[in-house]
């Protein structure tokens, strides 16, 4: 118990206090998951959006696939990033293994299917009849889309939630593919489990108080956002 109040006082005065190397290492964890979360989102609801809308054979493969991918390991992602990554690896020439960039490429990778997954069901579960009413009505295929994406807008508002929480909370893609470098690539996820193995309990708990509270703050944003938009 004294640990956790103390790690409880240790996180304020972190906070309160601006220590650079604390404010360093939230930031770069609040973008490096906000990027992978928008990418994922640009692809795993475009592409959800497709699959929910279109008929092939073996999609309830493709969809199995989707959804096995929503529980992805993320220690297996960042093994199959770092071999990408990696000198002697496909992508190796673009020499971004243990940089911010390669963090990025892993959470997007891990957050992607998530996404996908919930665009998908959220689609799927529209009225069937609700896209023919609407080109009905004289829309093109591509107004149609985004008609249908609106009236999903709740649920993939939780889609980005769950993204950005699977992301902003993993630590074993980022400590393989990030290298948990200080003041480059360490992240608050690394840094919680490097003060842990040291044996500095108050700290690695004032830096896990402080990605419940950043976690917090953007869901209560999206959260705010999604309740704003509930049909009434």
């Amino acid at each position: 118990m004294d640990i956790i109040i103390e790690g409880i006082k240790q996180a304020f005065i972190l906070l309160f206090t601006l220590d650079p190397e604390v404010i360093g290492i939230t930031w770069l964890s609040l973008k490096v998951s906000g990027i992978a979360t928008l990418i994922s989102l640009l692809i795993g609801v475009s592409v959800g959006t497709i699959i929910a809308l279109t008929q092939f054979p073996g999609r309830r493969i493709v969809i199995s696939l989707i959804n096995t991918g929503m529980g992805l390991p993320p220690v297996v992602v960042g093994l199959f990033v770092t071999i990408f990554l990696w000198r002697n690896g496909p992508l190796g020439f673009l020499e971004i293994l243990y940089t911010p960039t390669a963090i990025i490429i892993a959470q997007a990778v891990i957050a992607t299917p998530i996404v996908m997954g919930i665009s998908l069901a959220a689609i799927q579960n529209l009225p069937a009849n609700l896209r023919l009413q609407i080109l009905a009505l004289g829309a093109t295929r591509l107004q149609m889309v985004w008609i249908l994406i609106k009236e999903a807008r709740l649920p993939l508002l939780a889609a980005i939630m769950a993204g950005f929480g699977g992301v902003i909370s993993e630590v074993g893609a980022s400590i393989m593919v990030g290298g948990n470098i200080k003041g480059y690539t360490r992240v608050l996820t690394t840094a919680t489990v490097m003060e842990t193995s040291k044996g500095n309990f108050d700290i690695a708990m004032a830096l896990g108080i402080i990605l419940l509270l950043l976690a917090f703050f953007i869901n209560a944003i999206l959260t705010q956002i999604q309740q704003r938009e509930r049909p009434r």
